[in-house]
């Protein structure tokens, strides 16, 4: 080495150091690049994405090549650092190079080289993809020795490398990527793909109209409030009964009747020739499960009955589309129970409006587990029907009972935690 210019042990010196920040910049630059983002360019047909993607699919042995190239360009680096120490100032020159070196890979070949690859990860992975796996081509035998045995140390401790366990990502991680999607997803399509997310944890209960609020058609009335009831409607569904709910004849899509229906022309045997025979959900089936079976079988409007076949309410494609893009009807308006907001910041809420709502529309976190509705909640809270204007804690809000009719809250004052004092 003595007959070697200093100039080229410098230049050989410097093409080791940024050897070093090339490896250290491509170990992050691949590790922090978005997975999903990688996915779709690799798909879309980028050369630089697709080879990101078939090295990630092997991380230890993607590891293990940046490792064994850095170490070997490190080990090198300090070995002719050394060299140029000696011949510079002798035998403390080793201590000088030693000190000297460890700062400039330091700042050179480590800080600077993975800061800006943890910035811009897709523009330093993509070029160095071409380059590592050319090299993983050529080193390949080597590396798979390397990692062979690395592996033999990690298997005890139960490390496994299987790219495809680190890629799932369960509900609420999913969420969490929906709403860090920020601008580049607007804030409605956001919110709709939160909906969906969430629409696996509702059952039909928790959209549906309760049995004691649906309204229908009852054959056994005069055949002029039928036809009053039929004109005024603002509904295009409606279920068709004798006497009470229980006794269902099935389902009346008002289509079906109108033309007769304007020219005066409808009469019993025609509205009952229309009724199309009823659909009946299981209590407790999963929204995403009913969205499908109202495709399935093509229809639009179910009644929801309990394990002994007692009607428990009404639920329809629309109330279930809502829970994802929210109210767009006029029916749904209608159907919508009152939560009013008061000058002093505090809410009177029907007590038929379900926990859901209130909790999805306030942003509030109430009990959905023992009840559905405020009445309910309310009343599993007391134990007991109250006498009068009671009123309780529940969680941060102070709910105080305003009216109460044949044994139902209707009427409910709260006190948000948010509300001024």
């Amino acid at each position: 080495m003595e007959e070697v210019p200093l100039s080229s042990l410098y230049f050989v010196l410097l093409i080791l150091i940024l050897l070093s920040g090339f490896f250290s910049s491509s170990e992050t630059g691949l590790m922090a690049i978005n997975k999903y983002r990688l996915r779709h360019l690799a798909n879309a047909g980028h050369r630089g994405a697709k080879l990101a993607q078939k090295l990630l699919r092997k991380p230890d042995r993607l590891i293990g090549l940046i490792l064994l190239g850095n170490n070997l360009v490190n080990i090198l680096a300090a070995s002719i650092a050394t060299i140029i120490g000696i011949r510079l100032f002798g035998g403390a020159g080793v201590w000088i190079a030693s000190l000297i070196l460890t700062v400039v890979i330091l700042i050179f070949s480590e800080v600077a080289p993975k800061t800006v690859a943890a910035m811009h990860p897709e523009r330093v992975a993509f070029p160095a993809s071409f380059v590592l796996y050319a090299l993983l081509r050529v080193l390949n035998p080597l590396v798979w020795m390397v990692n062979g045995l690395a592996n033999l140390v990690l298997k005890p401790f139960g490390v496994k490398t299987n790219v495809d366990l680190m890629e799932h990502l369960n509900r609420e991680e999913l969420r969490t990527l929906v709403k860090e999607g920020g601008k580049r997803i607007p804030d409605d399509h956001q919110r709709m793909l939160v909906n969906i997310l969430d629409l696996e944890q509702a059952t039909v209960e928790d959209v549906m109209i309760p049995r004691q609020d649906i309204v229908g058609i009852d054959l056994d009335e005069d055949w002029e409030d039928i036809l009053q009831q039929l004109t005024q409607t603002i509904y295009t569904r409606m279920p068709v009964f004798r006497e009470s709910i229980d006794q269902v004849e099935g389902l009346l899509h008002i289509r079906t009747v109108i033309a007769k229906l304007a020219h005066g022309r409808l009469n019993f045997e025609d509205l009952k020739r229309s009724v199309r025979r009823p659909y009946f959900i299981p209590e407790g089936t999963a929204l995403t499960q009913q969205l499908l079976e109202f495709q399935r079988r093509e229809r639009r409007m179910g009644l929801v009955v309990d394990e002994y076949g007692d009607i428990q309410g009404l639920v329809t494609l629309d109330d279930i589309l809502e829970e994802i893009v929210g109210e767009y009807t006029a029916e749904s308006r209608a159907k919508t129970r009152e939560i009013r907001l008061l000058d002093d910041g505090n809410y009177v809420v029907d007590g038929a409006v379900t926990i859901r709502t209130l909790n999805r529309n306030m942003d509030w976190d109430l009990p959905e587990d023992e009840a559905s509705t405020i009445n309910g909640l309310l009343l599993e809270e007391l134990g007991d029907i109250p006498a009068g204007n009671a009123s309780l804690k529940v969680g941060p809000h102070i709910m105080t009972i305003l009216e109460i009719k044949e044994n139902v809250i209707c009427k409910v004052l709260i006190k948000s935690d948010r509300s001024p004092d």
